[in-house]
């Protein structure tokens, strides 16, 4: 099989499991459907920011500079690209976001490489524990939309992402200041109001 097959094969495996999802919300139940239902992105945009990610991702690490001395993590929300990670030199770092920038329907790459040596895998763990802490306190949260909120950790850095108004922003800063790790929060949120 050729590479351009077996991209083609994983990016219908992503629309097929994207379209799973849509049929759990018509048949009900299940924490897809109300992780789908709950996103303020439209299926179409949900679909477009997999399939950034996907590109991304690939093109990060066919580029064997990057791939072996960098770690760059891609989260896309809107179509707006998150770079967050490590690239041990500002030249990786450049190389990285311009070929995010060059994938079509990427309106906007937001820039958070850090010129470093890459993280252990220990401060990358400790990362995950503070983006699930941080997620479980605004699912639960009474007063705003926990599952419109994307959360990215990086070196105790956490970003913000989503469709939400200024209240809901304020509110979710506010609980992400006070979830024990974390060191700043970055908002990158987009305004509904």
């Amino acid at each position: 099989m050729t590479k351009s097959t077996l991209y083609r094969l994983a990016a219908i495996l992503i629309v097929i499991t994207t379209l799973h999802g849509c049929a759990a919300v018509v048949v009900g139940g299940g924490a897809t459907a109300a992780s789908l239902a709950a996103d303020r992105r439209t299926a179409g945009t949900v679909i477009e920011d997999q399939s950034i990610e996907l590109k991304a991702t690939r093109m990060i690490f066919e580029n064997k500079e990057l791939n072996e001395q960098a770690h760059i993590n891609v989260t896309s929300y809107n179509m707006r690209v998150l770079l967050s990670g490590e690239a041990p030199t500002e030249a990786l770092k450049r190389q990285a976001v311009e070929l995010v920038r060059g994938i079509d329907k990427v309106v906007h790459v937001y820039d958070e490489i850090s010129v470093a040596a890459p993280s252990s895998l220990l401060a990358r763990s400790s990362d995950s524990v503070i983006t699930s802490k941080l997620k479980t306190k605004l699912i639960t949260a009474q007063d705003i939309n926990g599952m419109a909120i994307k959360v990215v950790t990086e070196a105790g850095v956490v970003y913000l992402m989503g469709l939400v108004t200024r209240e809901e922003a304020d509110r979710a800063t506010d609980i992400a200041r006070k979830t024990g790790g974390v060191q700043k929060v970055v908002r990158l949120f987009q305004y509904t109001d």
